[in-house]
């Protein structure tokens, strides 16, 4: 027989969930710097010069519109997210208006693009390590750096979602003080005309820095998927939302600004933010941006490692997979087994490389968790709109359909090979959904 839990470890039973077993223990705030922590990774450190050499003197307008065009999902996932207080997000929300296997593809393939996420982000960090750790580019040092930092990842996620809350919200501090210092400090260096130059894009590019642009806002879509474990996601999850959206589209901008004005030739530049750091700040400033990209990394992993096992969870509590996917562990109150098989899925294609492949569905993938939101909150408005606490929109209908058509006209312009990836994980899924356990 098994000791009792003491009151150190055992959870306020005040807050555990009585249909799930979870505990739900993540306060408002702690959600706004989870969502956060998901939209700014190591994309902020690459931005200023990719979109400097795609779109030219029409850089600092493009990230501007581009976060006006993600407020459009972002409020999608917002009204959706006031409608539940289950785990699984747009799994959720696609399962509830079109079926079960409208969902159940939808939920699919975003946990197969958070599993890839985890392997590349883990390879991304040994990378970022390397410029101020040699060792860590290669042999003993990779290996290091990528198993270590995902096994101390995973053993926080299993442990508690309190601890991994904890440990997002510190990384995304963590991550936005070399961000600030850039911002606050450059801010003095800066020549403003050369850092709000007006003039028309590059049109050649102007696809490519579309995508570009609209991809660095996202990872938000993830936040309602651990909304079992949220103390009031329905009031908590459309708040970050909506807040994280406009502090990641000021610092965006403010970024931006400070890289075209104090770093010339910003187009070519393989490491805008700490090559423009150290324009103003010497070689210290440069080290501490370096650093911020790895803590970037680090804290974009935290996330993934958090909710990418809440999808995987989700899909097994409604049958797909073996039932132990769907167990909380009695003492944690966490999807353990979910969070170890997602763990050790991204530990093994980060080691082979295999990621690589299941990168092309990152972009396919996404877009179909947009298209999938998007449309099903065209049903649940009608379904759940009429309730006290749901989020109403302005224009009614017109945002979930402009977010519609914005995320079909980016699918459109996906590659060959993106979709014949997305067509094959498609087929595999279906594969799995006739395997549904009987009886769920």
């Amino acid at each position: 027989m098994s000791e009792p839990h003491t009151a150190a470890h055992a959870p306020d039973p005040a807050v555990i969930d009585s249909s799930t077993g979870m505990v739900r223990a993540v306060s408002r705030w702690q959600i706004v710097g989870l969502s956060i922590n998901d939209v700014i990774g190591s994309g902020i450190y690459l931005l200023p010069a990719a979109t400097a050499a795609l779109l030219g003197p029409a850089s600092l307008w493009a990230v501007l519109l581009a976060g006006l065009a993600v407020t459009l999902l972002v409020l999608c996932y917002a009204q959706a997210g006031s409608y539940y207080d289950e785990p699984g997000g747009s799994y959720l929300y696609a399962r509830d208006a079109f079926g079960s296997f409208i969902g159940f593809e939808v939920g699919w393939m975003t946990w197969l693009t958070r599993v890839a996420a985890a392997a590349a982000l883990s390879n991304g960090l040994a990378l970022a390590v390397s410029h101020f750790w040699p060792a860590a580019k290669e042999g003993w040092g990779w290996a290091l750096v990528v198993v270590g930092s995902l096994l101390a990842l995973t053993a926080i996620n299993v442990v508690g979602v309190r601890a991994a809350a904890r440990t997002g919200v510190a990384l995304v501090i963590t991550k936005l003080v070399p961000l600030l210092f850039f911002i606050v400090v450059g801010m003095f260096y800066v020549d403003w005309s050369r850092a709000v130059a007006m003039g028309a894009p590059l049109m050649d590019n102007l696809g490519e820095g579309a995508l570009l642009l609209l991809f660095a806002y996202a990872g938000f879509e993830n936040t309602p998927a651990a909304a079992g474990e949220f103390r009031n996601p329905r009031r908590d999850v459309p708040f970050a939302l909506v807040t994280m959206i406009v502090i990641v589209t000021v610092i965006y901008l403010a970024v931006q600004v400070v890289a075209q004005g104090t770093l010339p030739g910003l187009a070519g530049s393989e490491t805008p933010l700490a090559d423009a750091a150290r324009t103003f700040g010497g070689g210290g400033a440069a080290l501490l941006l370096t650093v911020g990209a790895a803590v970037s990394i680090l804290g974009s992993n935290s996330n993934t490692m958090l909710f990418g096992p809440r999808y995987l969870y989700a899909l097994a509590a409604d049958g797909y997979g073996p039932g132990a996917l769907a167990r909380v562990h009695p003492r944690f109150r966490t999807p353990a087994v979910a969070v170890l098989v997602t763990a050790a899925l991204a530990l093994a294609l980060a080691l082979t490389g295999s990621f690589v492949q299941l990168a092309l569905l990152s972009a396919v993938a996404r877009l179909c968790t947009y298209i999938g939101t998007s449309a099903s909150l065209l049903v649940l408005q009608k379904r759940y709109g009429g309730r006290d606490e749901a989020v109403r929109l302005p224009g009614g209908r017109m945002i979930p359909l402009a977010a519609l058509l914005l995320s079909l006209a980016l699918a459109a312009s996906a590659g060959r090979d993106n979709l014949i990836a997305a067509g094959i994980a498609v087929l595999v899924g279906a594969l799995i959904y006739l395997l549904r356990r009987k009886g769920s």
